[in-house]
């Protein structure tokens, strides 16, 4: 992994979820729902939900990254699990934040392909070895990327039930 870091702040944020937006709109596509992967997938979403005017917001969790460039054998849905069984014929937009490995995008849309309409992917950035290629895309980078949501240090420390940054 390259020492070279991607900057995200909050304002470039804004413009880059606007921009993703403007494709899809740009492209015709109009999903009755949109599929958030937690959790950096969250923010996409519900900014693309307003954007594009979708109320139909759903959220499947799913774990991969253990840390910077560890990561799980193969991505695994925690529950508890989306039931898409009313959504035939629906068409789904996929959002996250970064097609990295492209894995968990491959897991969540093969979930979603066997039982929806038509499932398409956005997502602020794709890397040149992702597995998936996504029909949306903000940015190309093969560089790690510092999101404003997770460049700061937790509050609250994995495993340490509620020890926040100011007991330490």
């Amino acid at each position: 992994m390259t020492e070279v870091r991607e900057e995200l702040d909050w304002a470039r944020y804004g413009v880059a979820v606007r921009e993703l937006a403007v494709q899809v709109a740009d492209d015709g596509y109009q999903p009755d729902l949109i599929l958030a992967i937690a959790r950096g997938g969250l923010f996409v979403a519900g900014s693309l939900g307003y954007a594009l005017s979708v109320k139909n917001l759903y959220v499947m969790n799913v774990e991969y990254y253990t840390g910077i460039d560890e990561r799980l054998d193969v991505p695994v849905m925690l529950p508890p699990h989306i039931d898409l069984i009313d959504h035939k014929s629906s068409k789904v937009l996929i959002a996250d934040d970064v097609a990295d490995t492209g894995h968990t995008l491959d897991l969540v849309r093969d979930h979603c392909i066997a039982t929806v309409g038509e499932v398409r992917s956005a997502v602020l950035y794709e890397k040149s070895h992702s597995v998936v290629k996504c029909e949306y895309i903000w940015k190309r980078t093969d560089d790690w990327i510092n999101f404003p949501w997770s460049v700061d240090e937790p509050v609250v420390a994995l495993g340490q039930g509620q020890t926040t940054a100011r007991d330490a």
